[in-house]
């Protein structure tokens, strides 16, 4: 019987720098939908892989004092020993400097050009060279780039232009008949209103500013702009010719079934992307997913605020599915998620180390020491049981409907939901009690049988999350796959089967000071090598402009939450609804004055644009206004009634 086919890929990687976990979430995400996939009876492909042209590794090869080449080599492995150590069945790790990637490139460029969809002129605008991208002044965000903030600077060259008005007609209509193609909806919205329907300008596809990238062949001095060089990896990299139909496999899994890729480029890929292949004639893909972000502590990571975690160094203290389980579970479809070091301690103590652990630990452990490991269903049935059965029962098809939805955080729960179920079970059926009486010796066998069932659908359901995890708590229970098929169904584990005779510990519960030793040594390599000195107060205050007053970004904010930040016993942490709609975090030096219940449900005034900084672990965006009101007394600017986000001038 032949397998439905099911391509999907993630954003390729750029080797400008090592990729943290809120780099690496991507790639446990895009695993375990295709582990899942797998196991649902789909022929998965699943492709990855690195984007390594472009003007900013050039500049950090000359300042590693190596080629492109040998940069590029060096980051691309880090990536790859990356993705493997979080355990993750990619079937190809494509990267763009591959001599037939480069080939196609330069084949499809020819082929676009001389079908009147490429032109060349001449570029004038504001270059981010991070982003790789130009823009207008009006596309600009306080003067920075709209996509991430930096400083842009002007930019003028003779360049290769693609006609994108030419199909934003076409692309308008394909999204509006084809509801599914970007998720989650919201980024449906911003693509259409920020982009599409206010028109499209032609965009730059080459330069010739710098030499790193793959020249067009009959223009030398021109290399292929990365993103048209680095979006086409997803049919180059399963075989498309520009010059013919293209390998087996290509035939066989274009269009892809889904491109993940993180929000901040959900752009380039539901707009460039999809009009560059209606040039080429070849068929969009099915979906594309802006999954949103993995933040450390409410703010983006960044090794210049030395607020970065790796995931090598997570596997080596938590192991690899505890890093998995975490990245997955604490992501919310549509909404940024967030990592913290106690998070992570008290997910892995409570979810993994009580909730699953504890249970299969207590399973094997009883039925060892009450029938020999022997496991049997002796039809010794009570009403309590039908509630754990369904909910065994119906646990494929809810995690399907989860899963279908890319919910992949929300399948997670459910299935934790199960285990949290069995759980209860014991509390209810009390295996000890019943082992003190001879005569409910069957119903304690059924009972124990109920259990091992139950953890066996969940364990096998657990596995495109937990790969290692599920297959050592279904070697303990002594249960074989069953199959997506019988998945939903309860009962299937045979009489006479036996549990392990010594249990293994899945996930030990942590101590808390040990491991925060351990987490010290680790962050402490991260740190800014240069802190900025503290600043002696001056006595006296010089005089200001208008124009300098002007640059203080003044506004009103409400705490819509505050706590105290561990280790530092002058600091709380406030999160404020300054009107923008995205939760800003400030630490503030006022807790010897306020406790956070005094705070909450009251508006403040913020130094909205002051320079992010990490102070004990939380990164501060911004500062809030107090006055000095005597002799070791302040109070804090209360501004209660004025909407958040007015601002104070």
């Amino acid at each position: 019987m032949c397998k439905p086919k099911y391509y999907l890929t993630t954003a390729i990687a750029y080797t400008s720098s090592r990729p943290h976990i809120g780099n690496s979430y991507e790639i446990v995400l895009a695993d375990s939908i295709a582990r899942f996939k797998r196991m649902e009876g789909f022929d998965v492909f699943f492709q990855t892989g690195t984007d390594e042209h472009g003007m900013k590794i050039e500049e950090k090869a000359k300042e590693a004092g190596i080629s492109p080449k040998a940069y590029v080599d060096q980051v691309a492995g880090i990536v790859k020993a990356n993705w493997d150590v979080l355990n993750t069945s990619y079937n190809k790790f494509i990267r763009t400097t591959d001599a037939d990637h480069e080939a196609q490139i330069q084949k499809i460029f020819k082929k676009l050009y001389e079908q009147g969809d490429i032109y060349k002129g001449h570029y004038e605008g504001m270059y981010c060279t991070p982003c790789e991208s130009f823009f207008t002044e009006s596309q600009l965000v306080d003067g920075k780039c709209p996509d991430c903030g930096r400083e842009v600077h002007p930019a003028k060259e003779e360049a290769y232009f693609f006609r994108m008005s030419k199909y934003a007609d076409r692309l308008i209509e394909h999204i509006n008949t084809h509801p599914e193609f970007i998720q989650p909806p919201q980024r449906k919205t911003e693509m259409m209103n920020n982009f599409l329907l206010p028109g499209l300008q032609d965009l730059c596809v080459s330069r010739t500013t710098f030499k790193w990238g793959i020249p067009v062949d009959f223009d030398p001095k021109h290399v292929v702009y990365v993103w048209l060089d680095a979006l086409m990896n997803y049919i180059t990299g399963i075989g498309y010719d520009a010059e013919g139909e293209g390998s087996e496999r290509y035939q066989k899994y274009w269009p892809a079934d889904l491109h993940l890729v993180g929000k901040d480029i959900i752009r380039f890929h539901t707009i460039y992307w999809p009009i560059f292949l209606m040039a080429l004639g070849v068929p969009l893909p099915k979906q594309v997913f802006g999954h949103p972000w993995l933040l450390m502590n409410g703010g983006k990571m960044s090794k210049s605020k030395g607020n970065v975690i790796y995931a090598e160094d997570l596997v080596k203290l938590f192991g690899v599915d505890a890093v998995r389980y975490f990245v997955l579970h604490e992501m919310p479809f549509e909404s940024d998620g967030t990592i913290t070091w106690d998070l992570i301690i008290e997910r892995t103590n409570t979810d993994l180390a009580n909730v699953l652990g504890n249970l299969v630990n207590r399973t094997v452990s009883m039925t060892n020491k009450y029938f020999g490991g022997a496991v049997a269903d002796c039809g010794a049935e009570e009403p309590v049981d039908g509630e754990l059965k369904a909910a065994a029962a119906a646990l494929r098809d809810k995690v399907q409907a989860k899963m279908d939805a890319l919910r992949v955080a929300d399948a997670i729960t459910e299935i934790f939901a199960l285990f949290k179920r069995c759980n209860k079970y014991i509390d209810e059926t009390m295996p000890w009690a019943l082992a003190k009486d001879e005569a409910k010796h069957d119903r304690l066998s059924t009972v124990l049988y109920n259990l091992v069932e139950a953890i066996s659908v969940g364990a096998e359901l657990l596995t495109p999350f937990m790969p290692e995890t599920a297959e050592k708590i279904l070697a303990q229970l002594g249960a074989e796959p069953r199959g997506w098929e019988k998945l939903n169904v309860f009962g299937l584990y045979g009489n006479g089967g036996k549990v392990t005779e010594k249990p293994e510990i899945l996930f030990a519960r942590i101590d808390v000071k040990e491991m925060e030793a351990k987490i010290g040594e680790i962050t402490a390599q991260y740190a800014p090598k240069d802190p900025e000195p503290e600043k002696e107060e001056v006595p006296g205050v010089a005089q200001i402009t208008v124009d300098d007053f002007g640059k203080i970004d003044l506004r009103v904010a409400k705490v819509v939450a505050c706590e105290p930040i561990k280790r530092a016993k002058k600091l709380l942490k406030l999160t404020l609804d300054d009107g923008t709609g995205t939760p800003r975090t400030v630490a503030s030096g006022i807790a010897p004055w306020y406790k956070p219940e005094d705070l909450v449900g009251h508006s403040l005034i913020v130094v909205a644009n002051l320079k992010p900084a990490v102070l004990c672990g939380v990164e501060s965006q911004g500062m809030i206004l107090a006055a000095d009101a005597g002799e070791n007394d302040v109070k804090v600017v209360f501004v209660d009634g004025i909407a958040p986000g007015s601002k104070v001038r």
